[in-house]
């Protein structure tokens, strides 16, 4: 099956990374996960400017310089982190994946979606930084620490207790993947 992408120059990209059969294992290997980011960036140019590492799937926004390399970027992820988990208890994984010799350890495909507002930018990153509480692992956004959240509200961005229930009004009903 052929899928296409959309590659507008100096555009940021909202990615989402699932573990195969949302197995929970991100947060539990969060320092591979973080090697697996910094090998990423020794081959690619790229920046982060939102993320949220929730246990069986990866939310981030992402701005590579050369826009056409973001699905080499998350490949090179995947393969990393693929390569140096030491995964006991994994499942079985299809027989599709071991034709291809995959582990099972991610989804195949990702979602991906081409930002191409100020608004539009500002929702993703409310609905990233929330994606903790819609999934029910914290009560407040500012329990996450798997999350650039915390680093928003050091730049000023984000005020402390942001995700109250007025805010929650306006972020419960957005959904991006």
């Amino acid at each position: 099956m052929n899928y296409r992408r959309v590659f507008i120059q100096n555009s940021y990209v909202h990615l989402v990374i699932l573990a195969y059969k949302r197995q929970n294992i991100f947060t539990d290997n969060i320092e591979l996960l973080r090697c697996a980011f910094k090998n990423a960036k020794k081959y690619f140019k790229f920046e982060i400017l939102t993320i949220c590492v929730l246990p069986n799937h990866i939310h981030m926004i992402l701005k590579p310089d050369n826009i056409s390399e973001y699905p080499r970027i998350i490949t090179s992820i995947k393969y990393y982190f693929s390569k140096n988990i030491n995964y006991v208890g994994q499942e079985c994984p299809t027989y599709g994946y071991m034709n291809k010799r995959e582990r099972g350890i991610f989804q195949r495909r990702y979602y991906e979606h081409t930002i191409k507002s100020e608004d539009e930018f500002n929702n993703h990153i409310n609905y990233i930084h929330f994606n903790p509480v819609k999934h029910g692992l914290v009560n407040a956004v500012k329990d996450w620490e798997y999350s650039s959240f915390h680093q928003f509200v050091k730049k000023g961005l984000y005020e402390v207790n942001w995700g109250s229930e007025a805010d929650v009004e306006s972020i419960k009903n957005l959904d991006f993947g």
